[in-house]
């Protein structure tokens, strides 16, 4: 048997240009500073198998029906987690992941209006259970979500989507969040980046100090 406890899982969510991959450094710096062994990775992709199959999603230019985006979404993440999540998770590492099974609901459920049902029937087999332990989800109106996509040099299929979609997929997020407020932890990212730095330490830190404690008591029992 495994004498470490097994590792947390956290995952940074939200629409384009929220600022998750801006913000991914600043968390896994949390994480590292309290002696954590951080495994960093995204959805979709994660894998050799998984960044394919991102290549598809995001630049394809065939028109993709949206059932065909949510199997190739689950599809890359079934290897991500039997290849990377769960070993990293089972060895004691903590991982940290840009965007998870919510942006599924999110994006496919609500901006493609598939509706959750579908979703939580392939979820169940793909994760067999698998969660994370926390989301901090990156909430910002489409206006300054907006102003900052437009300043990437290219936009890829599912960014050059318009307004609707995204406004779609924001309520989907929010629904995720009211559903599961203990483990979806909303920030405002309309603000400045050093104010949603701050959050996210206000947030992440008493967390990250709980479990390390429950650690702790772990190995003490």
């Amino acid at each position: 048997m495994n004498d470490k406890k097994r590792g947390r899982f956290i995952t940074l969510e939200g629409s384009e240009g929220v600022g998750k991959s801006t913000l991914l450094p600043e968390v896994k710096k949390l994480l590292t500073s309290s002696g954590v062994d951080v495994c960093s990775t995204r959805e979709p992709g994660g894998t050799p198998l998984g960044e394919e199959l991102r290549e598809v999603l995001l630049n394809t230019t065939e028109p993709m029906v949206p059932k065909a985006e949510l199997l190739l979404m689950f599809a890359s993440r079934a290897q991500h987690i039997e290849s990377v999540i769960e070993p990293a998770l089972a060895s004691g590492q903590w991982v940290l992941c840009d965007r998870f099974t919510d942006a599924s609901f999110a994006y496919q459920g609500g901006g493609r209006k598939l509706g959750a049902d579908r979703i939580e029937i392939i979820e169940q087999w793909v994760q067999e259970g698998l969660q994370p332990d926390a989301t901090l989800l990156l909430d910002a109106s489409r206006e300054t979500s907006n102003i900052r996509t437009q300043r990437r040099r290219s936009l890829d299929r599912i960014e050059s989507e318009g307004d609707d979609f995204f406004e779609a997929v924001r309520n989907g997020y929010l629904a995720r969040a009211a559903r599961y407020p203990q483990r979806i932890h909303t920030l405002d990212a309309n603000a400045d980046f050093d104010v949603v730095c701050n959050s996210m330490r206000d947030t992440l830190g008493p967390l990250v100090a709980q479990w390390l404690d429950e650690a702790v008591d772990h190995y003490a029992t």
